[in-house]
């Protein structure tokens, strides 16, 4: 199948919602590449960034979030001071594993002394705390709780999403936030597209591809013997709508064919990593929002 005709049958999703349902204008702090979920969330702040707006060298130019994947520590160091002063919330980072784990945050995490959490979610009711999550190819998916109760992250790869990263994390949203999933709004981050996903019979298995196969578009189509190209935002949003959320955004841009705009692991091995990040205004009194 020809990219052209691989192309049309990716789900269209819109750009934007309509004015008056859309966020306001981003801060002026962050960098204008930095993707901005347009939803009518309230009193919370999201972004996930590009490889823009850093201060780091190739091949981890610029705004690599991650250390240890050999980025000069110093430069990470900065880029991390710059998520933090853009969005003007303490981004807890993860321990990723590709796991369902989900972490309940809460000031103590924000401390420079605090463990790293092992976990490839996060949730949190407290202003001023970013859910955060890393990611060069895997989805990042953001959610929020009505009026600004809770909000989270979660990294998804194909393990996590289909082992139920996704479910898990709304559960905990809903718990804490005292909401039913059709009230929680979901935005889709950057992640690897449909024409670059190659996956061999072990994820269709892990899905369950043969119910899957009469869907339109198709979530898996056949490239070569034993291999298939994968659509990882459909298959959330598979998963998202089975647990009842009804409104999710997002999804529609490729890690790997953007390669001045994104990292990605499958394309470049060593690489930078961006971040999501999702927060409840400092400035929200979450006590009258219950």
């Amino acid at each position: 199948m020809t990219p052209s005709a691989q192309a049309e049958l990716v789900e269209a999703l819109p750009t934007s919602l309509p004015p008056e349902l859309s966020l306001s204008k981003p801060p002026a702090t962050f960098h204008p590449d930095w993707l901005v979920p347009q939803w009518p969330a309230k009193h919370i702040g999201a972004v996930m960034t590009t490889r823009r707006g850093g201060f780091g060298a190739p091949p981890f130019d610029s705004m690599n979030l991650r250390a240890a994947v050999g980025d000069d520590p110093a430069a990470v160091a900065q880029n991390q001071a710059r998520l933090a002063q853009a969005t003007g919330a303490q981004p807890v980072y993860l321990n990723q594993v590709h796991g369902t784990t989900v972490a309940r945050l809460t000031q103590a995490d924000t401390s420079p002394s605090a463990p790293i959490l092992t976990a490839d979610a996060s949730v949190t009711t407290e202003p001023g705390i970013a859910c955060t999550v890393q990611v060069a190819d895997c989805l990042p998916v953001l959610f929020a709780a009505p009026n600004g109760r809770a909000v989270g992250a979660a990294h998804a790869g194909w393990r996590g999403l289909a082992a139920g990263v996704l479910e898990a994390t709304l559960r905990e949203i809903c718990e804490a936030a005292h909401c039913r999933p059709s009230e929680v709004q979901a935005w889709l981050g950057a992640c690897i597209g449909p024409q670059h996903f190659e996956v061999g019979a072990d994820v269709l298995k892990a899905f369950g591809a043969m119910p899957l196969e009469a869907l339109n578009p198709p979530r898996f189509i056949p490239r070569a013997p034993g291999k298939w190209l994968a659509n990882l935002p459909l298959l959330a949003r598979d998963r998202l709508r089975a647990a009842g959320v009804t409104q999710i955004s997002g999804g529609r841009w490729c890690t790997v064919a953007e390669p001045s705009r994104f990292f990605s692991y499958r394309r470049d091995r060593v690489t930078g990593r961006m971040a999501a990040a999702i927060w409840i205004d400092n400035s929200f009194d979450h006590s009258a929002a219950r």
